[in-house]
């Protein structure tokens, strides 16, 4: 099988013109149409991902975060960065993300996180960030999701979340005895969908990479929370595995075992 195979694939599943202009999603390194050997997936592609993938003989590493975001007029081995991409090229793996593609398309980033709380009549939370597309899998496009859970106490539920993304610790704002039964969330970076949270009615907003302001500004109108960047979208490589595994069950695919979550909590 093509390294082009499993990407279309993927680019299928989550088109690339999905992506926001400031993104960098598709192959970063290497060469579509090589033959594949193995398929390693992670978060991020880090020099010790590509290691391991050279190390069990796999030669397509896929991560959610692009590896490169901004030109590189050097590769000497001065930053994490470009020993990935020197190690990459030096042993001839190909390095391919999908970011914020993944994170618009249907049942993609945040989807999945209603999953692991166990969500229902889930929707996007903005279909209007992202234009409408047409494709029988994917009817179309947006930001954020919204749905219901069973009532509770937002303390109850926040709990809930930090089992499921194995979180270190739960930053959040607002009365944790709130009763809650409309959850939105958002992968990643979700402040600027605070405010649609609050129009469509979540009395929850689970996200990442929040400001202090953004919890003190709101604390009276919503529950907000930050569950840290890394833990709201690691779960993204259930996505790629079962779309590769969907393409050819008996595939080698594997998600990284020496990827680390680069922030630490004490």
């Amino acid at each position: 099988m093509k390294v082009r195979e499993i990407t279309d694939a993927i680019e299928q599943y989550a088109p690339l013109r999905l992506q926001e202009e400031w993104d960098n999603a598709g192959i970063q390194v290497g060469d579509p149409e090589a033959d594949i050997t193995g398929v390693l997936l992670c978060t991020d592609a880090t020099e010790t991902v590509v290691a391991e993938a050279i190390e069990r003989g796999f030669n397509l590493v896929i991560s959610h975060h692009p590896l490169i975001f901004k030109g590189l007029k050097k590769i000497m081995g001065r930053t994490p960065v470009e020993r990935t991409v020197a190690l990459a090229i030096k042993h001839d793996i190909t390095i391919y993300s999908a970011h914020t593609n993944m994170d618009s398309a249907w049942q993609g980033v945040s989807f999945r996180m209603a999953d692991k709380i166990g969500m229902t009549d889930v929707e996007f939370l903005d279909d209007n960030q992202v234009a409408p597309y047409g494709d029988a899998d994917c009817p179309h496009a947006g930001c954020g999701v919204i749905g219901n859970i069973a009532a509770m106490p937002a303390r109850e539920v926040l709990k809930r979340v930090k089992a499921a993304f194995e979180v270190g610790a739960v930053r959040y704002s607002g009365d944790g005895e709130t009763i809650v039964g409309r959850v939105a969330l958002c992968g990643g970076a979700g402040g600027f969908l605070l405010d649609k949270a609050v129009e469509m009615g979540a009395q929850l907003y689970v996200t990442a990479d929040m400001r202090y302001h953004d919890f003190l500004d709101n604390c009276q109108r919503i529950v907000v929370a930050d569950i840290g960047h890394y833990e709201s979208e690691h779960f993204t490589k259930e996505i790629f595995l079962e779309i590769i595994q969907k393409k050819n069950p008996t595939f080698a695919v594997d998600f990284a075992k020496n990827e680390i979550n680069q922030v630490n909590y004490l």
